[in-house]
């Protein structure tokens, strides 16, 4: 009974304690790689080892300068874009609850956290994402490549309308970013959307407000024309099918990712003081029986 009872404590214990650090302990999932078909051999070798993987060891998805012009040419003028699809990436799906992380290297106009929010507005969730180029490029057509490898990951198709909110939210943000700087810009961003997702926004009246009260909050002053952009990308985004809660929590997980933190000396206090909790809950239920068996019922 005494070691029947204390198994199941035991077993109690981990199932708590598991479900409060699963978000450390995510094994990642499946990897794709995307490449842009104007890469030379000898530039597609490079960034394949520098990603950490080769030919035929992962899936592949080409990426093509006509598809890039398709997602960004009504947003961006062509130069920017340019006439070759260099821009690779690795996305690695990673247990519900990660977050989007980015990372990125030779990538020369669009941030880390502006790929995390426009990925998170085409509906991708909790992923590893390394962005890379053979020498740098502003990296713009990078997200075309990332939302297809996505949909090829969950075997899920992402509507148009989605992707185009998403890679026109990619330049707006960018070119926010010129004129306010990357960290404000991104910040404006995310901050729109939380408020769409936590507030009573009914019309465009109600977004125009929410757009003016955070970029004054964040100290932000938009011209008309910036203003006007803002609210007709969010218009059409809030008018997408999109589960916002969803959203909410992905834009928590850019801000700071937990598995950074457990890794962390105070997050590691914090592991052990768990685990010191259940050995005591165990031993104090434990005395428990022990009293009731040594105290027969009369």
């Amino acid at each position: 009974m005494k070691i029947a009872m204390k198994s199941f404590i035991v077993f109690l214990a981990v199932l708590i304690f598991t479900g409060s650090t699963a978000a450390a302990d995510a094994v990642p999932g499946e990897e794709i790689v995307t490449l842009g078909e104007d890469l030379n051999p000898e530039q597609r070798e490079e960034l394949l080892q520098e990603m950490g993987t080769a030919e035929g060891e992962v899936e592949i998805i080409t990426v093509t300068n006509e598809e890039e012009h398709q997602y960004l040419g009504d947003y961006i003028d062509a130069s920017v874009i340019g006439s070759n699809a260099l821009s690779s990436s690795k996305i690695t799906m990673l247990e519900a609850g990660e977050g989007v992380n980015v990372e990125t290297n030779r990538i020369t106009w669009v941030s880390e956290g502006m790929y995390a929010n426009a990925l998170i507005t085409a509906g991708v969730e909790d992923a590893d994402v390394y962005v890379t180029a053979p020498f740098d490029v502003s990296g713009t057509g990078a997200l075309t490549g990332l939302i297809k490898a996505y949909e090829s990951s969950s075997d899920e198709d992402i509507p148009e309308e989605q992707k185009q909110a998403a890679n026109e939210e990619l330049v707006r943000t960018a070119e926010l970013a010129d004129e306010y700087g990357v960290e404000d810009a991104t910040e404006l961003m995310t901050r729109i959307k939380e408020g769409i997702a936590e507030e009573d926004i009914e019309s465009e009246s109600d977004l125009r407000d929410l757009i003016r009260r955070l970029a004054e909050e964040i100290g932000i002053d938009l011209t008309q024309d910036e203003e006007d952009s803002l609210v007709s990308l969010f218009e059409r985004i809030r008018g997408l099918n999109i589960d916002w809660d969803q959203v909410r929590t992905q834009l928590d997980s850019v801000r700071g990712n937990i598995s950074d933190f457990v890794q962390s000396d105070e997050g590691q206090s914090i592991i052990e003081a768990i685990t010191d909790f259940f050995n005591s809950l165990i031993d104090t239920v434990m005395s428990w029986f022990n009293s009731g068996s040594d105290n027969p019922e009369q």
